[in-house]
């Protein structure tokens, strides 16, 4: 193999391991935004990809559950249980309207988060103006 071959093989190899990163690094980032309502309707579809699901915390549905906590979400009257391991915001609470981060469990009823996000309402932004100053909608 002379030199120009070489040099051609080394670009190629380089090029196509650049080209992979970047697709794998886009496919991972790009996350599936979806109601609970929908992702309910939709898990076969989901599988254990990750995604976001959003949904209204039930109330009286918290609860600790050892190295994680339990709650249940709901929209358009579907629930959805939730098994999550993390931190929690401080201002996460029955009631409130929240985005979790993870995917459904695989062979069992439940959505497994590890990041919550809270969804401030325009209710809570214009009770609390100067805890929230960046939100979009």
């Amino acid at each position: 193999m002379t030199a120009t071959q070489r040099g051609w093989l080394v670009g190629a190899i380089v090029i196509a391991a650049l080209a992979f990163l970047i697709w794998k690094g886009l496919g991972n980032a790009t996350v599936y935004f979806k109601t609970a309502d929908e992702a309910v309707a939709q898990r076969a579809s989901l599988g254990t990809r990750t995604f976001r699901i959003e949904g209204i915390v039930v109330p009286n549905s918290v609860h600790d559950a050892g190295s994680a906590t339990a709650f249940t979400i709901e929209n358009k009257a579907v629930n959805v249980n939730v098994i999550h391991r993390g931190n929690q915001p401080a201002l996460f609470r029955p009631g409130i309207p929240v985005v979790l981060e993870g995917h459904w469990a695989k062979g069992a009823n439940r959505f497994e988060s590890d990041k919550i996000m809270v969804k401030h309402t325009s209710d809570y932004r214009t009770k609390n103006p100067s805890r929230v100053t960046d939100y979009s909608q």
